[in-house]
């Protein structure tokens, strides 16, 4: 008898659940970017991810019910985040140069990650990757500390495709960031997530 969660043949995986011990290993691997992150490890974090890395996050609007397609802004519209692992490398270059004022004192960070879910990606939806790739959706909620009085809480999801490296190792080749807040507080958004 087999359950939902177990794991299907390779003919059969694209859209499936991942087994119990991916989805583990998926879960650990958040957690533990979530520590480089609010360790400042950034450099630590770069190698997270993939060199063909696509790090998106678009704005949002409010819409009507019958206009929500419209809410989240389209590729080559306006967003917070369009980013390559090199522009990401390029940011956090200038974080340890000292001229980046806005994380000069840096920011404290904590990143909570939930709601991890695991299927297997259908190299139909998203050409140039296998069934063996991973799309993972998860929910965070993110609280930064800046200076003495400057708070911000950031909530929203993530939609990741990981790929395995040749060693076995996970790496990030796809996020999409969606923030649940249509209008920042914060005075500048220099974190990750």
């Amino acid at each position: 008898m087999t359950t939902p969660l177990d794991y299907p043949a390779e003919a059969t995986l694209a859209r499936q659940h991942a087994d119990r011990d991916v989805h583990f290993e998926v879960e650990q691997f958040y957690y533990y970017e979530a520590e480089l992150l609010d360790a400042g490890r950034y450099t630590d974090w770069l190698d997270l991810l993939a060199d063909d890395l696509d790090y998106w996050m678009p704005t949002r609007t409010n819409r009507l019910r019958r206009q929500q397609a419209l809410s989240v802004a389209a590729r080559g519209e306006a967003a917070f985040y369009d980013e390559t692992k090199e522009s990401l490398a390029w940011r956090i270059r200038r974080f340890d140069s000292g001229m980046a004022w806005a994380e000069d004192p840096p920011s404290r960070t904590r990143h909570l990650v939930t709601n991890v879910t695991v299927h297997h990606v259908d190299p139909d939806e998203h050409p140039g990757f296998t069934n063996a790739d991973l799309m993972v959706r998860s929910a965070f909620l993110v609280y930064r500390n800046r200076l003495e009085r400057e708070e911000n809480i950031f909530a929203g999801g993530r939609t990741d495709i990981l790929r395995r490296t040749a060693s076995g190792h996970l790496q990030v080749s796809r996020r999409t960031i969606l923030l649940d807040q249509n209008i920042l507080q914060s005075k500048n958004i220099s974190t990750f997530f």
